[in-house]
């Protein structure tokens, strides 16, 4: 199981420091929320703060592309330093076109679902994924509540991967916090995207840590 911490929810005057606290604590990858301003109503950042997240860190970059057009997009976020790429189903058409490309620049390529879309969306597209991010809050802002249902979603996707005898990995990405890890790694999350939970705190070092405790 990978924590995930999310920048969203970080002191971006003290970027660099926290990002460390967090990999003090035992973090395995460094969660960046991209939002456009209209896929999400919220607008966050884009590739040249990921290419000074990946001087600050040797862990994995894992950039969460909440945008429209994002296939237009994708190259320019590898080149600045992302190792796993996820995008949304709802926001693009030609979704296989794009993970194929994301696997040939040599990153890890996934796929978001919101809350409202059901895993029937990715039947095709399953085989073709080294993860899938369930979204438990709507996607635009940190700090929101768990959304309960998605639980059992994480549950079906793990029993679907498992029937397929696929090596898809399980994300999840809203409202993660103490009172529900453990819930979602025995549902089968592979990767606990944290944002309030760590950087929201005193110390993140120690969040992260405790984090990592409840989840085990």
């Amino acid at each position: 199981m990978i924590l995930a911490p999310s920048i969203l929810s970080a002191d971006f005057g003290r970027l660099a420091e926290q990002i460390q606290q967090a990999q003090r604590g035992g973090a395995g990858m460094v969660h960046v929320d991209v939002m456009d301003g209209h896929f999400v109503p919220n607008i966050t950042i884009g590739p040249p703060v990921v290419r000074a997240i990946r001087k600050a860190t040797d862990l994995p970059l894992d950039c969460h592309l909440m945008i429209e057009n994002a296939d237009r997009w994708v190259e320019t976020f590898v080149d600045a330093g992302a190792n796993w790429v996820s995008v949304h189903v709802e926001a693009l058409p030609h979704l296989q076109r794009t993970v194929t490309l994301l696997r040939q620049r040599g990153v890890k390529a996934g796929v978001a679902l919101n809350p409202s879309t059901p895993l029937g969306a990715l039947e095709e597209m399953l085989p073709e994924l080294d993860y899938v991010v369930v979204m438990s809050v709507n996607p635009g802002f940190s700090g929101q509540s768990f959304i309960p249902g998605c639980l059992d979603k994480v549950r079906r996707l793990r029993s679907q991967i498992e029937a397929r005898g696929l090596a898809v990995r399980i994300e999840v990405d809203g409202g993660v916090d103490a009172s529900n890890v453990a819930a979602l790694v025995q549902a089968g999350a592979d990767i606990l995207v944290a944002g309030n939970a760590v950087y929201g705190q005193a110390d993140p070092e120690a969040a992260a840590r405790q984090l990592l405790a409840a989840a085990r």
